[in-house]
């Protein structure tokens, strides 16, 4: 069922993808009015295939909101849904103490032996 959603999701995803970038924005009207776009006119009626579009996006963009909630909802209540469930957790602790061993250790105290950095000149004005 999971992995059913899942190709559904992908599929409407790329889908919703093609059919935006099939419309046309505001501004390609205005190529009409120079002899553009005049055959898709015909074919669809005098609106063209704006509302058809507008339909099609719509639908789709329901069936993608659908699906994630769908995933989400499915992942927030199964056992597997995370990492941390299927790593266990003596290994965990085992790469912790292979990391801390490999660590240099920073000295704790300052020398006092180490004397003072030299003052820069002063800038005359």
């Amino acid at each position: 069922m999971l992995t059913l959603l899942t190709i559904a999701h992908v599929a409407v995803c790329f889908f919703l993808i093609v059919i935006v970038l099939l419309q046309h924005g505001k501004g390609a009207d205005a190529g009409a009015a120079f002899g553009g776009g005049g055959s898709s006119q015909s074919l669809f009626g005098s609106e063209g295939p704006v509302p058809l579009l507008n339909k099609i996006t719509t639908a789709s963009a329901i069936v993608f909101m659908v699906t994630s909630v769908s995933l989400a909802y499915i992942s927030s209540t199964s056992s597997t849904g995370s990492l941390m469930n299927v790593v266990p957790q003596a290994t965990m602790v085992e790469e912790k103490k292979e990391s801390a061993e490999t660590v240099i250790p920073m000295p704790t105290a300052v020398s006092e032996e180490a004397s003072p950095a030299p003052e820069a000149p002063k800038a005359q004005e």
